[in-house]
């Protein structure tokens, strides 16, 4: 067992238990609500994903590329196939919402792709997705997400305040905060300033998240989805601290450097 980073291990960790999770209820996992794909004719698909994410966590404890690049393709293909149809329903209010979470999963993956195979002998025309250029492409894909995570923190902004925890004053400030603080994570990483501060704080608020808002709510008996949100914020934050990772050579306050 090989573990290249506390993302990585607590990445591909989050990902057994996902695939765990199918496994036992025979379900898509919540990660992919409020899509429903509970399509009676393919009642076998579930377990398929299941396979697919434990099998993969699995592989990259061991650091194996061959486990990164096919959960890459597989959160790929449900980006391209299942979200980005979103742009083009009526019935979707918000398409950008299951695209952003779905691109930082692609981000999480890349970043490891991009590490276990640096002794691949890639094609050239594929050598675009390896290495620091992808890493790179990873990085300006979480960033995007971060900024429109703090754009729906004000658009859904008394949404955003409910969640606050009762026992924590100024509700309102604190969801503007959060919110802001996402933008100008994002904002950071994409201009090159203090980009290894921000993709960190960014990974810890959505730990943060999930402990103070998600945790407490699973404990009281959630909802359907409730549930979905929290294996979501797990995921989220899982996949912010790979991106974190990404950075470790890069000084804390490097201007200029993406």
């Amino acid at each position: 067992m090989r573990i290249a980073s506390l993302g990585h291990a607590v990445f591909a960790a989050t990902m057994i238990a996902l695939g765990i999770q199918c496994l036992i209820t025979g379900h898509y996992a919540a990660l992919w609500q409020p899509l429903d794909l509970s399509a009676p004719g393919n009642p076998w698909l579930p377990y398929l994903c299941a396979l697919v994410t434990l099998g993969c966590g699995l592989g990259l404890l061991w650091q194996r590329a061959e486990a990164a690049l096919l959960l890459l393709l597989y959160f790929l293909a449900w980006l391209l196939f299942y979200r980005a149809p979103d742009f083009f329903s009526a019935a979707s209010s918000d398409p950008w919402y299951g695209s952003t979470e779905c691109a930082v999963y692609v981000a999480a993956a890349w970043v490891l792709f991009s590490w276990f195979s640096a002794n691949w002998k890639v094609p050239p025309p594929l050598r675009f997705a390896t290495g620091e250029t992808g890493i790179r492409i990873a990085r300006v894909l979480y960033a995007l997400a971060m900024i429109y995570f703090g754009m729906g923190h004000f658009r859904y902004f008394k949404q955003t305040v409910v969640l606050v925890p009762s026992w924590l004053p100024w509700h309102v400030a604190w969801a503007g905060f959060t919110g802001a603080a996402y933008i100008a994570a994002g904002i950071a990483m994409l201009i090159g300033v203090c980009a290894r501060l921000a993709a960190t704080l960014s990974a810890w608020q959505m730990a943060a998240f999930t402990l103070l808002v998600w945790v407490p709510i699973l404990i009281s008996g959630p909802t359907i989805y409730q549930s979905s949100e929290f294996v979501c914020s797990c995921v989220l934050t899982a996949s912010g601290w790979v991106v974190a990772n990404s950075y470790r050579t890069m000084p804390w306050l490097a201007i200029g450097k993406r």
